[in-house]
């Protein structure tokens, strides 16, 4: 073999050695992305202003337009020329699951970020900080928690505010008959229709609710809450070490530059479609500081 031709051949060999240590590096979702060309979303249906579907039956909202950030910064990555997003609608009670089973790749939503959640999956920071309240007809006169003696409640299956709820009616000893619904519409529904007397769940999406109702002068939202305020995040699978980096990196420059501040005065301060809403939500001081200095803390003390 003449010196040119090995010299040729160990190159060759080189390039291709290097090659496949590149795409050894890449791991979890990542890898899972560039094999088959498309990334797929979780989005809930009616988690007004985060993850809902428009008069196009599209998802959008604040979460959507956070997770398309993490898209194209794993399309940069991956120097992909094209990658195809896939959306799949989930629940409170499926979306864990559909992730961990690998259906899809992130969750966009309003999905709250604990120490018991951990253990199944991983978040990126914290886009939001909300509260577990209730919502009532005015017409009920129920004015706190206690008011909620010997009635039925409703809230959604494998949420953290139906935790909450029962754990509330088991220590005060309430007597509620607690219904765990599909997703956030059903509930609203119950209550509107009179199956319930109150429907349990994050204040904020009960706020949507109520902005895009018949009638949004009818309900109101307590004052007492059944929980501190907690964290919302996108949530990843657990031990995905590389998509987290990445996430991590995208959301903590997001929420840190002017772009973090204008996304979400576009979701919560100004007119949002379908119906044009306004929720009129002002960026608490809480959440600033998450904005400001970024974390995935679970510890409601930490905001």
């Amino acid at each position: 073999m003449c010196k040119h031709l090995f010299a040729a051949l160990t190159l060759a060999a080189l390039v291709s050695g290097h090659a496949a240590a590149g795409a050894e590096e890449l791991s979890g979702t990542l890898a899972k992305v560039k094999e088959l060309g498309y990334i797929t979303i979780g989005h809930r249906e009616a988690s007004v202003p985060f993850s809902y579907l428009d008069d196009k039956q599209q998802p959008i909202g604040f979460a959507m337009d956070i997770c398309a950030k993490i898209v194209d910064a794993v399309k940069r990555e991956l120097k992909m020329d094209k990658l195809e997003v896939r959306y799949q609608l989930v629940t409170s009670a499926m979306r864990i699951p559909l992730l961990a089973n690998g259906t899809i790749d992130l969750e966009c939503g309003n999905t709250t970020n604990n120490t018991e959640r951990q253990q199944q999956v991983w978040y990126t920071n914290t886009h939001f900080l909300t509260a577990s309240r209730f919502l009532s007809k005015v017409e009920s006169h129920i004015g706190s928690i206690a008011d909620l003696k010997g009635k039925t409640i409703v809230s959604p299956a494998g949420s953290t505010n139906i935790k909450q709820a029962l754990d509330f009616n088991s220590r005060l000893n309430l007597g509620m008959t607690i219904i765990p619904v599909k997703d956030q519409g059903e509930g609203f529904l119950m209550v509107e229709t009179g199956r319930a007397a109150a429907f349990v769940q994050d204040d904020i999406i009960l706020a949507g609710l109520i902005a895009t109702s018949k009638d949004p002068k009818a309900y109101v939202i307590s004052d007492d809450a059944f929980s501190r305020p907690e964290p919302y995040g996108i949530i990843l699978r657990k031990d995905d070490v590389a998509f987290k980096a990445l996430a991590d990196a995208t959301t903590s420059a997001l929420y840190r530059s002017p772009e973090g501040a204008a996304l979400y005065s576009r979701w919560f301060t100004q007119a949002i479609p379908p119906k044009n809403i306004n929720l009129n939500i002002a960026m608490s001081a809480a959440l600033k500081r998450a904005f400001e200095n970024p974390t995935d803390s679970p510890d409601p003390a930490a905001y």
